[in-house]
């Protein structure tokens, strides 16, 4: 007996005029904080494909994942040009992060749309608190040996989950960690954490298209205006100072974040 969970039916297509401006908009916004912050851009396409066009959770998340993919190899071009990515701590974080992605996809369609919703919001907020407990640093170094190479397949593995589950690169987690954990150069995090990005995406998108879970025109829209604002916001990662930066993008989780938790709250009104 297979063990193969059923397709679901594909997601309504939204291509209207206005839909296509508005994931452009999107695009050119999870672009540049690409590029600034060395994430893929799920934690902004995620919440504002569900709170500008009313997007479900589950459909939001195929789209972040597809359109991430395209825009974080544009962002690592920009950080490898200047030196500013480990190959060899990628590589190992991605290899255990392709697993965790189809493990998370596979919860993502046996957990409930409200709780989706939560663990998108907590995600949020564990990653808002991170950026502040972070003391970037432009000379250090990663030190390897068996007890971080061990971490480094731990942080994929939790990383996979997460991208296969609310539609992130993971980037957003490895960046941070790799900084307060393991000691890595803010620069060279956030350029390391774009690469082992892609992997990740590309396994989540792969199983998320193989469920119907794809919208291919909204990911293009996305990922192509990203993949031009994506080089701005490496140039000003470069000349930002790192904690400024950590602060004004926690600002933004903030933002995002409430909107996500009042919609979550008045869906769970709805209900009861």
């Amino acid at each position: 007996m297979s063990d193969q969970l059923p397709p679901l039916p594909k997601p309504v297509p939204r291509h209207g005029r206005r839909n296509i401006i508005v994931f452009v908009i999107i695009g050119a916004i999870a672009g540049f904080l690409s590029g600034l912050f060395g994430v893929g851009g799920g934690t902004v396409i995620v919440p504002l494909l569900t709170l500008m066009l009313g997007f479900a959770a589950r459909p939001a998340a195929g789209i972040s994942s597809a359109a991430i993919i395209v825009t974080a190899a544009v962002g690592v071009v920009s950080y490898a040009v200047r030196g500013d990515v480990d190959w060899g701590v990628a590589g190992v974080i991605a290899a255990a992060a392709i697993i965790g992605a189809q493990l998370g996809v596979r919860l993502l369609f046996k957990l409930h749309e409200a709780t989706l919703r939560w663990i998108f919001v907590a995600f949020l907020v564990v990653v808002a608190v991170s950026l502040f407990l972070v003391v970037p640093s432009r000379d250090a170094v990663f030190d390897w040996n068996v007890i971080s190479v061990l971490g480094l397949l731990l942080l994929g593995l939790l990383t996979g989950v997460l991208s296969g589950l609310i539609g992130v690169g993971g980037g957003i987690v490895v960046m941070p960690v790799l900084m307060l954990a393991f000691g890595v150069s803010d620069l060279v995090a956030k350029g390391t954490s774009l690469l082992m990005v892609i992997p990740t995406s590309l396994s989540g998108t792969i199983a998320n298209f193989r469920r119907g879970n794809v919208d291919l025109v909204a990911a293009a829209c996305i990922g192509g205006t990203g993949c031009l604002l994506a080089p701005l916001g490496t140039i000003t990662a470069h000349v930002v100072d790192p904690k400024v930066g950590n602060i004004l993008f926690v600002c933004f989780l903030v933002v995002i974040g409430t909107q996500m938790t009042l919609k979550a709250i008045r869906a769970g009104r709805k209900k009861s």
